[in-house]
């Protein structure tokens, strides 16, 4: 029997082959007009630098950059869509807004780019949601994104310069906090209910011990023997 929960729809394949093709789109321009969008990220408290909540996850400093972003971004957006089709518009879109601000507030003053605050996001939402709601399914999604992006978790604390930690830890702990808020809703653990059968209590006493049926005289005897009397 097919899962409602767990339904393939076009947004699987077309929200993270469109956000693939953005972020490559924009480099190519970079790239093609020699221009340097880097002045449109996240400047940590300005007025300006929040325009780089909505523009810094289109922006990459270099093409190794951008092809270290692009597979784990596709493959977690294509996770957040199959698996959590109802809530993944809002945790993608409340997610970059929310991450931004809190790079906007914790950042060094310094330009923040790149779609990695949203893949850290993506990550710990989709890890987190499998352990809260305790679904095996959901639990064996987080396992496996632990075994493939697991490593990224060092890259919370501040070990590069040249990398944005205020970034990659403002979207995992907002990943975290949305998938405590939304662990009630989408996918949940199957349970079954079973319905009380009073016939079947009455085979056993109060003991658990099982009653032997009693079998009821033979009154068709009694009257034959009665009337040859």
């Amino acid at each position: 029997m097919d899962n409602p929960n767990f339904q393939f729809k076009s947004s699987v394949v077309l929200v993270p082959l469109f956000s693939v093709l953005s972020i490559w789109i924009v480099y190519f321009i970079e790239i093609q007009f020699k221009l340097n969008f880097n002045s449109f990220g996240i400047y940590p408290h300005t007025i300006r630098g929040l325009r780089g909540i909505i523009f810094s996850p289109f922006i990459h400093g270099s093409l190794k950059h951008l092809f270290n972003n692009t597979i784990p971004l596709a493959v977690l957006l294509a996770c957040l869509y199959f698996f959590y089709q109802k809530i993944a518009t809002k945790v993608l879109l409340l997610g970059i807004l929310l991450s931004g601000m809190a790079t906007w507030l914790i950042g060094r003053p310094s330009y923040h780019i790149g779609a990695s605050g949203i893949i850290y996001l993506l990550v710990s939402f989709v890890f987190f949601s499998g352990v809260f709601r305790k679904y095996y399914r959901l639990i064996a999604v987080s396992l496996i994104v632990v075994f493939l992006y697991g490593s990224l978790v060092w890259y919370i604390f501040p070990t590069e310069e040249s990398i944005s930690w205020e970034g990659h830890l403002s979207g995992f702990l907002i990943g975290l906090l949305f998938a405590f808020i939304f662990k009630n809703v989408g996918p949940q653990n199957e349970t079954y209910i079973f319905q009380k059968n009073e016939e079947f209590e009455k085979m056993f006493d109060e003991n658990g011990n099982f009653i032997l049926p009693v079998v009821p005289e033979d009154t068709d005897t009694d009257m034959h023997s009665e009337n040859t009397k």
